[in-house]
């Protein structure tokens, strides 16, 4: 299993209240993060794209993010989860140059995460007001991008967008292109995903065993085997993203996790995404769910529903993720209220005592995917 750090770009208002400056601080807070686990032995940081979901994520161009991240580092994978493809958000022959341009920056560390938005806050303010019509759109253009990467004379009469021939430039910098991957948020996506050879990218709440992830999981790993890439090659890979609270002491990493803001955020996650089930039980904003009790987070800690305790107990939450199948767990640590110096401390401490437990190879998973075809 491999391990990396997501770069959400929160602004929670409880920290910004008192706190003008807070989104500049928080999305160098996040720059610099993506930094400096390289020397923690992580190999992978992801950064969403998300538009006008205030307090939840002010991160709107992974792009940019990425090549700023990609200049500071030499062996780390950066990549984009997601890029909207959907047109009206971002045209697919801008996609394509993006992609492209940073294959070359990255000299071929980048990963192209795709998805077509989870809000309708969202694809609204791009004037989109049908939520299923993105399912065609961003398959649409998935199918042309990498048409754009090699055709000289590129043209394209489609239901969503059109292009006349055009040499669609820069080239990429790989022999192959970037691996593909999409955001799915439920077991139909999964499957979509393998019979078309792409990575997924998904969120765990909650006890990840207890839901639909393993069978979504499974149906995944059955199916890629028999899939049609709609790219050159396969990325059999499942990437979940979870929360982290490491430290010497259990009882100390359980202290922390109370007063973090944890269910803070996951209010958050429902206000906004309301393209995804609402899960029962949970209120309507702005009311809040409960922070959680030291007890709580200590009973929680063995389910995986945070990889939080001393590194032991970590190492016990990751198992959850490993006997399930994921390939690569990844951190998200300031969509919480964490400072940097909290979460550089927890992920140092992950990566010297939990990650070289399962991560064994020093080649990316993605790069012998590539290899592979």
């Amino acid at each position: 299993m491999e391990f990396g750090f997501f770069a959400q770009g929160a602004v929670p208002e409880p920290l910004a209240k008192n706190n003008p400056n807070l989104e500049h601080e928080r999305l160098m807070d996040s720059a610099e993060i993506g930094v400096r686990i390289e020397e923690f032995g992580f190999k992978y940081v992801w950064a969403s794209e998300h538009h006008f979901l205030t307090e939840y994520s002010h991160m709107a161009t992974p792009e940019v993010f990425n090549a700023w991240v990609g200049a500071r580092t030499s062996n780390i994978h950066v990549g984009s989860a997601i890029t909207n493809i959907t047109p009206p958000v971002n045209h697919p022959v801008r996609v394509a140059e993006q992609i492209a341009m940073l294959d070359h920056l990255t000299e071929g560390r980048y990963e192209f995460g795709t998805g077509r938005g989870s809000s309708t806050t969202e694809m609204g303010g791009f004037g989109v007001t049908d939520w299923d019509s993105t399912r065609s759109m961003w398959m649409e253009t998935l199918r042309e991008i990498p048409r754009m990467w090699k055709e000289t004379n590129y043209s394209y009469e489609g239901e969503w967008f059109s292009m006349p021939e055009r040499n669609v430039v820069p080239k990429l910098y790989s022999k192959k292109h970037p691996p593909m991957w999409v955001a799915a948020g439920n077991p139909e996506t999964f499957e979509i995903a393998a019979k078309l050879g792409l990575g997924v990218l998904c969120f765990a709440f909650g006890p990840p065993e207890r839901g639909k992830l393993p069978e979504a999981i499974k149906v995944y790993k059955e199916t890629i085997k028999h899939a049609e890439p709609v790219g050159d090659y396969v990325n059999d890979n499942i990437c979940c993203v979870t929360n982290l609270v490491c430290a010497d002491k259990a009882d100390d990493a359980y202290d922390l996790a109370t007063k973090i803001g944890a269910s803070y955020y996951f209010s958050l996650v429902v206000k906004w995404l309301d393209t995804f089930p609402r899960p029962k039980g949970i209120p309507q904003w702005p009311e809040l769910l409960p922070e959680p009790t030291k007890d709580q987070v200590e009973a929680l800690a063995p389910t995986g529903s945070i990889i939080v305790g001393d590194p032991d107990m970590c190492a016990e939450g990751v198992k959850v993720y490993e006997r399930m199948g994921v390939d690569q767990l990844v951190f998200s640590p300031l969509t919480m209220q964490m400072s940097r110096e909290q979460a550089l401390a927890s992920m140092k401490l992950f990566g010297k005592e939990v990650l070289p437990r399962f991560d064994t190879d020093p080649v990316h998973r993605t790069t012998r995917m590539r290899d592979a075809s």
